[in-house]
């Protein structure tokens, strides 16, 4: 069946949301090809990422399983607004929460390690935060939000990806 140019603008825009979620995730191409273990080469995600070759709906499943997000988010006209805004983002440093002290840090850091299990990656040096998880710990940590994050601030544990309303000016 020959490309249309239709099917080009749909796989461009595909693409062009894989590489939103990557890049939110503080990923390079070789770091997702090393993390999962050559599942998924360099050449085939960027070629998927740049629109230059279709994905199949159960490699762009397995691709949404291993960068941790609902399927549906990495396909054209699912929602208005299907992916988070940038600016919304928090991202843990792992090695920089290795160094806070375990009296403040403990909780945090068995939370991390069920993530990590949970998603099968003990490999990586930052853990994005969803919202949902910022209450969770919030809650843990019996603080709202806010107070949170200025507690992450202080531990230094923000990576330089992390971007929220709440420390546009700090981070």
């Amino acid at each position: 069946m020959p490309t249309t140019s239709e099917n080009r603008a749909y796989a461009r825009e595909v693409g062009a949301r894989l590489r939103t979620i990557r890049t939110q995730q503080g990923r390079s191409l070789q770091q997702v090809e090393t993390l999962s273990r050559g599942r998924w080469k360099t050449a085939a995600v960027g070629s998927y990422e740049r629109g230059d070759r279709m994905i199949s709906v159960e490699g762009l499943a397995a691709l949404a399983d291993f960068y941790g997000v609902p399927a549906h988010e990495l396909l054209p006209g699912g929602r208005p607004d299907p992916l988070p805004p940038r600016a919304a983002r928090v991202v843990l440093n792992l090695p920089a929460l290795a160094g806070v002290p375990d009296d403040d840090a403990s909780p945090l850091r068995r939370w991390v390690a069920e993530i990590q299990r949970e998603r099968g990656d003990y490999a990586g040096r930052v853990l994005s935060i969803r919202e949902g998880d910022l209450r969770t710990l919030a809650t843990l940590y019996t603080l709202d939000r806010s107070q949170l994050l200025d507690r992450l601030q202080q531990w230094k544990v923000l990576d330089p990806t992390s971007a929220t309303p709440d420390l546009s000016d700090t981070v």
